[in-house]
């Protein structure tokens, strides 16, 4: 009887261990985890098409996250998005010519935000916006523009 309730417990634990795990992967994945510090500071860019970019979506500057997608909206006067990125306060040197453009990682397409830096001596402030900004690319659109050029032939 003994050995029984001890092999209870260890399955027991074993189990409350995957559900664990399980959970913070489900963390991981959905980028709930690692938010930006409440400390940083915003930055706007315009963008014709943001493709599927979500809140909470990574900013990267050479491939490290120096921040998140804090608010996507539309301008009603110039009929494009607005993408809102909470930039943690480390990283309060990108150059004002800095671009922003679109991207997707990996074969799952979870698109992101990346920053190329410009040569500027002068610094983003909070609230600023990016003057340079390239749209995602829409695959669809690609493929009828292909399309398209191969009729006009």
């Amino acid at each position: 009887m003994g050995q029984s309730r001890s092999v209870q417990i260890w399955v027991g634990l074993f189990v409350a261990l995957g559900f664990a795990s399980l959970f913070m992967l489900a963390m991981k994945v959905s980028n709930i985890t690692g938010l930006t510090d409440p400390d940083g500071y915003e930055l706007n860019a315009h963008f014709e098409n943001i493709g599927g970019l979500k809140v909470r979506s990574p900013v990267t500057m050479a491939g490290v996250v120096v921040g998140r997608v804090s608010d996507i909206s539309f301008d009603r006067k110039i009929y494009e998005a607005v993408v809102t990125m909470a930039i943690d306060p480390q990283f309060d040197n990108i150059p004002k010519d800095t671009t922003a453009s679109i991207f997707t990682a990996g074969l799952l397409g979870e698109q992101y935000i990346g920053l190329e830096a410009g040569g500027s001596e002068d610094y983003l402030n909070a609230g600023d916006g990016f003057k340079f900004t390239q749209s995602a690319v829409v695959l669809e659109k690609l493929i009828g523009q292909f399309l398209v050029s191969k009729v006009d032939e």
